[in-house]
C-alpha cells in the first residue's frame, strides 16, 4: 500500500512532536503511540511505519556505534561523544559494540557515515 501525502505529513508531525530538546525522548513516542491507538488514523499501518522509519534514522543521527575489538574505557568513549558532537554540532553519544573481526582499532557509524581505523579495513583495502 502506498503512503498518502496525509499519511506522510501526519508521520511528520508525530515524529515532530515525540523530538524533547534535540532527541528523540521515549515518554513522548509513549504519548504518540497511545493517542494513535485511541484515534486511529485512516491508514494506521502506514503511518506507523513511516512514523518508525523517521524515529529510527533519528536514534541512528544521535548514537555512535562504536564496533571494537579488544576493550574501550569509558576515556575513550566520551572522548568519541564529544568529538562527534563538535562535528556534527548535535549531541550524540556513543555506544560500544564488541566485533571480534575487526582484529584491533575501531569503527564509527553514525546514521549513514561510517569512520573506520581498525586493522581489518586497513587489510580490506590493501587487498582491493
Amino acid at each position: 500500500m502506498r503512503a498518502s501525502k496525509q499519511s506522510q505529513h501526519l508521520a511528520r508531525q508525530l515524529f515532530r512532536l515525540s523530538i524533547e530538546d534535540g532527541r528523540v525522548s521515549a515518554d513522548r513516542v509513549a504519548g504518540v503511540l497511545a493517542y494513535l491507538e485511541k484515534n486511529p488514523p485512516r491508514q494506521p499501518l502506514v503511518v506507523l511505519r513511516l512514523y518508525h522509519r523517521l524515529v529510527g534514522a533519528e536514534i541512528a543521527r544521535s548514537q555512535a556505534l562504536v564496533s571494537h575489538a579488544g576493550p574501550v574505557s569509558a576515556d575513550i568513549l566520551r572522548g568519541i561523544e564529544a568529538a562527534f558532537s563538535r562535528k556534527y554540532s548535535r549531541p550524540i553519544s556513543a555506544v560500544p559494540r564488541p566485533d571480534s573481526s575487526l582484529i584491533a582499532g575501531l569503527r564509527v557509524r553514525i546514521g549513514d557515515d561510517l569512520y573506520e581505523a581498525s586493522i581489518a579495513g586497513q587489510l580490506a583495502s590493501l587487498s582491493s
